[in-house]
């Protein structure tokens, strides 16, 4: 169960194409990630122009207005897993959506199963739920 928050720009793609985005991230994360099927949650955050600063790092290469910043929190996943997730995002976003990979910027946030409750005030995972 990740929790996806993407972060964009505000007026630079159309509800259509957020969804599209929003679409093309869950199924890296159905198919890289682990996610089990019917487990999408997903929150889209567009920021006014110059409220997201992203530098290179040093890595020599420009961003733009197009920046995407995909945040998940998610439990247990390992190396290897992260990195298929980071390729298969940069990947298929590049190729359903255009967006250059130089724009697409991921942060895996660890957490436990303490940290959830999918609803009703109760910790499903600890209270056996899930």
């Amino acid at each position: 169960m990740p929790l996806v928050h993407i972060h964009v720009i505000e007026n630079r793609r159309t509800p259509e194409q957020l969804r599209h985005l929003a679409d093309v991230v869950q199924g890296v994360m159905l198919e890289h990630f682990a996610a089990p099927d019917r487990d999408r949650y997903q929150i889209i955050s567009e920021h006014k122009p110059g409220q997201i600063i992203a530098e290179d790092t040093g890595l020599g290469f420009e961003r733009t207005d197009d920046i995407v910043v995909v945040q998940v929190a998610q439990q247990g996943r390992s190396q290897e897993q992260k990195k298929a997730m980071y390729r298969a995002l940069a990947d298929h976003l590049h190729a359903e959506t255009g967006l250059v990979p130089t724009d697409l910027i991921v942060s895996v946030l660890e957490n436990t199963r303490d940290d959830w409750s999918f609803g009703n005030g109760i910790a499903q995972f600890v209270e056996g739920h899930l």
